[in-house]
């Protein structure tokens, strides 16, 4: 005699019967006997979403409760009818999910970054102001090699100085930006 055979034989036949009882004997007898394999085939089936898992077990149960009175009392049918059962179930899961928009956390209406140009705005004329303190040789070559994006070269040639004059020059510059950027915070 199978293991299944005797869990399920020590459950009275009227298990079968239609009366409430009877089902709930019945339902108890398979849990004992199924719920752990029925468990582990459908945390397999979930991906290992254990409390997804235990809602398909349940429904499972439910509907086996549902339709006692048309279950064939043979452990191996049962136990065919059950995971059966509850990979349609899973299916029927992963379709609804595929179907329906992934749900999202509430977020607060504190905590939404909107998308703004006034960081940048006032980013923008602090910078200005620290320009305006350079002289206009520095200035200039901090414009010409960093907003236009010249050579060092390039710039002296433009310029008409030699390359190291405007290193120079992006050197102390880049220094009082530093300096005058610090201070403004």
């Amino acid at each position: 005699m199978g293991r299944h055979t005797r869990a399920l034989r020590s459950v009275d036949q009227e298990a079968f019967a239609e009366s409430g009882d009877g089902h709930d004997d019945l339902a108890k007898a398979l849990y004992q006997e199924f719920g752990g394999s029925l468990m582990a085939f459908a945390l397999r089936l979930t991906g290992h979403d254990r409390q997804w898992a235990e809602d398909v077990v349940q429904e499972t149960l439910i509907k086996a409760w549902r339709n006692a009175d048309k279950l064939d009392r043979q452990p191996e049918m049962l136990r065919a009818w059950l995971f059966t059962v509850a990979r349609r179930i899973v299916i029927d899961g992963w379709r609804s999910r595929s179907v329906r928009p992934q749900e999202l956390e509430e977020i607060e209406s504190d905590a939404i970054a909107v998308s703004d140009e006034s960081d940048r705005t006032l980013a923008a004329m602090i910078v200005y102001e620290a320009l305006q303190g350079l002289s206009p040789e520095q200035r200039e070559a901090i414009q010409q090699t960093y907003l236009r994006d010249r050579t060092v070269n390039e710039v002296a040639a433009t310029l008409g100085v030699p390359p190291g004059t405007v290193k120079s020059r992006i050197h102390h510059a880049v220094r009082a930006l530093r300096r005058a950027l610090r201070e403004r915070g």
